[in-house]
């Protein structure tokens, strides 16, 4: 370095000597925000669940966890009721374990099928960069305009009878389709990209087809980061209220859905019902709604990740 370009960085030394660690601690503080905002959030989500009788002290854990794990199990087999006494999810739970299933069956092979043809098929271009531009506008679409589009697409068919799905729970199902097929697509390229070219390179220099590179080298390499997106757009989906409430998931329901083409209630939409009761019993219900919410989610995030984590050993 010269004397003049060492003479043009030194007054900016001493900048450099604090700053490094200002940005280390501004951080440290905002990690620990998000830690300490959410363990707040848990804990008056379990002191509201709790806030029925019998009460326990804070401090006994064990009646506590008896109480809760009472709470939970009641809330699992009753159904829904204008009595906070044996109101239930146990309808709800059902439908969202439907949602679930049939979300990620038709979300799934879509977003990383239009995923991997964008990124692996699709020539860069004119068309490409459209269709790159749409698909990241939709990812930031709120859900309520997705509720508002399978209302007019799914359950009225823009007015044809014969195509309207009305408020089943097949509706409901393609709405939240659509919702997460943005981030899937998307984290599906970015995974993609992460496949280093010299292998498709190699598999071609020895002979395979283009859809045996693509199925038998680069999928499987880039299945830890698919992963990764398919959690994030399941997880969304799981626990979205408004577009439901759009397409018609019925806000009571007293018989689970035995199919596609039947009414539906989900979990959320039971939370949001009674949580908006008057009556202060009820916050123990609701509470305890988001805790078996939680709980679904963490189990269906922890299958995704020992799957992702199953597949990254593999490589």
């Amino acid at each position: 370095m010269s004397d003049a370009a060492a003479d043009s960085f030194r007054p900016h030394r001493r900048m450099r000597r604090w700053l490094g660690p200002v940005f280390g601690a501004a951080c440290f503080v905002a990690t620990l925000t998000g830690v300490v905002v959410l363990t707040v959030l848990m804990g008056a989500i379990l002191a509201a669940a709790l806030s029925g009788p019998p009460h326990s002290p804070w401090h006994d854990l064990g009646a506590n966890l008896r109480e809760l794990s009472a709470l939970l199990g009641r809330l699992l087999a009753n159904r829904q009721s204008s009595d906070p006494a044996v109101a239930g999810y146990h309808v709800g739970v059902i439908g969202s374990l439907w949602l679930l299933g049939l979300v990620a069956a038709i979300g799934i092979p879509v977003g990383i099928g239009a995923g991997v043809f964008l990124e692996e098929y699709l020539p860069a271009g004119r068309i490409r960069r459209i269709i790159q531009t749409n698909i990241a506008n939709l990812a930031g679409v709120p859900s309520i305009v997705y509720g508002i589009l399978g209302l007019a697409l799914f359950v009225r068919a823009f007015g044809v009878r014969g195509l309207a799905l009305g408020p089943s729970l097949l509706a409901g199902v393609l709405t939240l389709g659509l919702l997460i097929l943005p981030t899937i697509v998307i984290t599906t390229q970015e995974a993609l990209r992460t496949v280093p070219s010299s292998l498709r390179q190699a598999a071609l220099a020895l002979g395979a087809t283009r859809w045996q590179v693509i199925s038998g080298h680069v999928l499987p390499a880039a299945l830890p980061g698919i992963m990764t997106g398919t959690i994030l757009g399941l997880s969304r989906a799981v626990g979205e209220t408004a577009p439901l409430l759009m397409v018609g998931a019925a806000g009571s329901l007293l018989r689970a859905p035995r199919g596609p083409l039947d009414r539906y209630t989900a979990l959320p939409v039971e939370i949001y019902n009674y949580a908006k009761e008057p009556n202060r019993d009820f916050q123990a219900v609701a509470a305890g709604g988001i805790l078996i919410l939680v709980v679904l989610l963490l189990s269906m995030n922890a299958v995704a990740i020992l799957i992702r984590n199953r597949f990254r050993r593999a490589r």
